[in-house]
């Protein structure tokens, strides 16, 4: 069984009743947890919405999940990544020079578990910075994707791309409005942004 599955159940549960989860508070030997917990736990945090799939239908019906939550349908969504495009053409998404985007759709290079985050390079949002992107975000990444560290990312990133090494590497880790000021947080705006996470393990 998988440890995604064992945590929050299958996609069709009630993932939103936080006050469940093992994960509220952060365990006293934090370091020593798996990647995968501690990037469940570091991401949810920064309120990050987490919706876990195990294959690829589950995915697609996620996906249609959260627009009809946000009354997404026949609007304009930003996306730069040609492989993800078929899954806005089946629910009928403008994606040709949007105008007015509701959300961006893309994948990543990497789920970043130290801190939460989402690791973006120019192969996903182009020379665009975070503060430049739709308010709304779905990100489509794999289990195998998840990461200890930002250095273990920027190290997958140069090896993967050997020759054509991407521009505007960049971290979106914030994910809701801080409750109190924080300074980490100046000049960034946070993004309501959900990951639709694919078993690949």
């Amino acid at each position: 069984m998988s440890l995604f599955r064992k945590i929050f159940g299958n996609s069709n549960d009630n993932s939103d009743d936080e006050s469940k989860s093992e994960f509220n508070n952060a365990p006293s030997s934090f370091s020593l947890l798996p990647v995968d917990e501690k990037f469940t736990y570091t991401f949810k945090k920064n309120g990050g919405k987490f919706i876990y799939c195990e294959n690829l239908n589950e995915v697609k019906e996620q996906f249609l999940n959260i627009l009809e939550e946000n009354d997404w349908f026949e609007c304009e969504a930003l996306c730069f990544e040609s492989k993800l495009f078929s899954m806005l053409d089946e629910n009928k998404l403008s994606y040709t020079n949007p105008t007015e985007p509701k959300f961006l759709f893309a994948s990543c290079e990497n789920l970043i578990a130290d801190e939460g985050s989402v690791l973006f390079s120019s192969n996903q949002i182009k020379q665009h910075k975070p503060n430049d992107l739709p308010n709304n975000i779905i990100i489509l990444a794999t289990t195998s994707q998840i990461l200890e560290s930002k250095s273990d990312g920027l190290r997958v990133i140069k090896k993967k791309y050997d020759k054509e090494y991407p521009t505007n590497i960049t971290t979106i880790k914030y994910f809701e409005k801080a409750k109190e000021e924080d300074f980490l947080q100046y000049g960034s705006s946070p993004k309501n942004l959900y990951l639709l996470l694919l078993e690949d393990l």
